[in-house]
């Protein structure tokens, strides 16, 4: 190593690329949050659980209090059999779409 400039001399003259670690992807527009409802009362509201394990549990403490503090509400439960929900994309997709086309607004509990 060259004490003067802390190169070996066997990187004299060297090349390097650089690459990026991002891929190339099609570009997704962005769209804002759906409005929020104006008021609860007559609404159904959809109860999503994942497949992890807390997430029935906090939901269900969720719907008791919602069913408290807003009457005329009610629930609709789906429970999705997988983590990562691939469900969405396979066969399933017909069960979600006529679930998420029956409620007014979902709430989603991923829970650990």
């Amino acid at each position: 190593m060259d004490a003067s400039t802390g190169r070996n001399s066997s990187q004299e003259g060297a090349q390097f690329e650089v690459l990026s670690p991002w891929a190339d992807a099609e570009p997704v527009a962005l769209r804002g949050l759906s409005p929020r409802l104006e008021k609860l009362e007559g609404k159904q509201i959809g109860l999503f659980i994942n497949a992890k394990r807390a997430a029935k549990l906090t939901l269900e403490s969720f719907e008791r209090q919602l069913l408290e503090r807003a009457p005329g509400v009610t629930t609709s439960w789906y429970t999705c059999t997988d983590v990562n929900v691939p469900e969405m994309r396979t066969a399933g997709k017909e069960k979600f779409a006529a679930w998420i086309s029956s409620v007014d607004a979902v709430v989603l509990s991923i829970a650990d």
